[in-house]
């Protein structure tokens, strides 16, 4: 008995105090690394992550050039963290289209932050596994040629808008921001194609829509918070999630709002009276009694190919839905439309633009190529663009290999099945939809300003383009031009 009563320590208030902060530094110390050992083990090089944050640090110049950093250090096949999350990029074009195309079936889940709120969650951006596979299948039918054909008029009546803004540049001489043009274009085109609203943004600057677009496009995380969910994001985020958040809910209430009551003005009317737009055409394929699978959703061969079927799953095997589309999700499919639509279309267009002006061979070759389609045929349809403008569609591909204004979303990843595994989300089955009609409103909009103009550089013009990409790669200061009409 004495000696245990000689093993006896005397437990006080201080030291019990410097036990459980040493305690609490040594796991402090061995979660700030703990994620970091995975693309080591994996044999993926990558750089030297720091603790918490992960190589956060390394993208602060922006995601293109830092992107661009990593590959010239690390190879096509490298990693990164960004706070505990890990990602693999890949750069390699076989490896990619097994991923985007053989393999996919293993990659269907996009990686989530548990940030996504309604309606975006609903979406085919954050639907998993078979009810993603059965939305995404039966949208498919909305994105045929034939039914493309009836969303173009839409985009040239918001293109005519366009041209009666730029023709009174052309009549004054100056030189002028294009990009901003584009940007209240596509604000219009969204505005009209999604939410089957019509505004002028240039002319009606207060329109509910318009300023709703923009509070949307303004919001970004603060650094600091931003850092804390990288770091801590078992707590931060279910944190974020409770608290209220008056800026999201009102975005969110705004838009869904305005979409459900044209869905139920659309449901009360007539099917010869409801307007022709994406909306239309996602409530038209909601019920649609069959759906094709994963295998029919190919990129690759889809987007830039100048095949043009009416029905391009239709080789595949159908297969039944388990419900149709519900409000919400509709709701969700025109939301992505104002994330990807608005943003990326802008971008391309504004890069589009500055190489014709800047590359006026091109442009002479590519004009002679529009004034020969233009007089073949009176009203552009999706088989006629597809088909007809080869040296357009040649021009649009340069132009996002030079500039691709989706690079945010290429340097996030898709989980993979297999546990620690991460692969790089481009242009994949998940979005080729919105490519192909992205791709259409671009082709559509430049067929109709090289039809009535030509672009000149000035000496506002930048040469080089200085470059954003904190969110999209963009151009950083606008995109300064004369334009002639021709």
């Amino acid at each position: 008995m004495e000696v245990l009563g000689f093993l006896k320590v005397e437990v006080n208030g201080p030291m019990l105090t410097v036990a459980l902060s040493v305690v609490l530094v040594a796991l402090l110390k061995w979660y700030s690394t703990s994620a970091f050992s995975r693309l080591e083990k994996l044999g993926i090089r990558h750089p030297k992550p720091s603790p918490f944050i992960g190589n956060l640090t390394f993208f602060r110049q922006g995601f293109w050039e830092s992107q661009m950093e990593l590959r010239r250090l690390y190879g096509r096949l490298c990693g990164y963290y960004l706070g505990r999350r890990m990602f693999i990029v890949i750069s390699e074009p076989d490896m990619i289209k097994q991923v985007l195309v053989e393999n996919f079936s293993n990659f269907t889940n996009r990686m989530a932050s548990g940030l996504e709120s309604k309606p975006v969650s609903d979406s085919i951006l954050f639907l998993r596994d078979k009810r993603w596979e059965e939305v995404r299948s039966v949208l498919t039918s909305a994105f045929s040629p034939e039914k493309l054909n009836e969303v173009t008029p839409l985009i040239s009546q918001a293109c005519e808008l366009l041209l009666a803004r730029l023709k009174r540049y052309a009549e004054s001489g100056d030189a002028f921001d294009i990009q901003r043009c584009y940007s209240c274009y596509s604000t219009d085109v969204v505005a009209s194609v999604a939410f089957g609203t019509q505004v002028d943004s240039q002319k009606s600057p207060e329109d509910p829509f318009v300023k709703h677009c923009r509070r949307f496009f303004a919001f970004s995380l603060p650094r600091p918070l931003l850092a804390l969910m990288l770091s801590f994001p078992s707590i931060m985020v279910p944190l974020a999630r409770i608290l209220p958040n008056k800026n999201r809910d009102e975005l969110n209430g705004f838009f869904s709002k305005l979409i459900r009551n044209v869905i139920a003005l659309r449901d009360r009317q007539a099917a010869e009276e409801r307007r022709r737009d994406f909306l239309q055409l996602v409530l038209d394929a909601r019920h649609s009694a069959t759906s094709v699978g994963v295998e029919s959703f190919d990129i690759v061969r889809e987007v830039f190919s100048n095949e043009c079927s009416a029905n391009p799953s239709q080789k595949h095997q159908p297969r039944l839905p388990s419900k149709p589309l519900t409000v919400d999700e509709v709701v969700g499919q025109s939301f992505l439309f104002l994330i990807a639509g608005y943003e990326i279309v802008t971008s391309t267009l504004s890069f589009a633009t500055y190489l014709l002006a800047t590359h006026p061979d091109c442009q002479e070759k590519l004009l002679r190529e529009v004034d020969h389609f233009n007089e073949k045929y009176v009203a552009p349809e999706f088989c006629s663009l597809q088909e007809g403008l080869p040296y357009l569609d040649m021009v649009i591909a340069e132009t996002l290999r030079m500039y691709p204004p989706a690079f945010r979303f290429t340097a996030e990843a898709w989980r993979c099945r297999q546990p620690f595994t991460y692969l790089p989300f481009g242009a994949g089955p998940r979005s080729c939809l919105g490519v192909r009609l992205g791709l259409l409103e671009v082709k559509l909009t430049l067929l109709h300003l090289l039809g009535k103009f030509r672009f000149e550089a000035c000496p506002e013009t930048q040469v080089p383009l200085q470059l954003e990409s904190k969110s999209a790669l963009s151009p950083k200061n606008g995109v300064y031009i004369k334009i002639v009409s021709r």
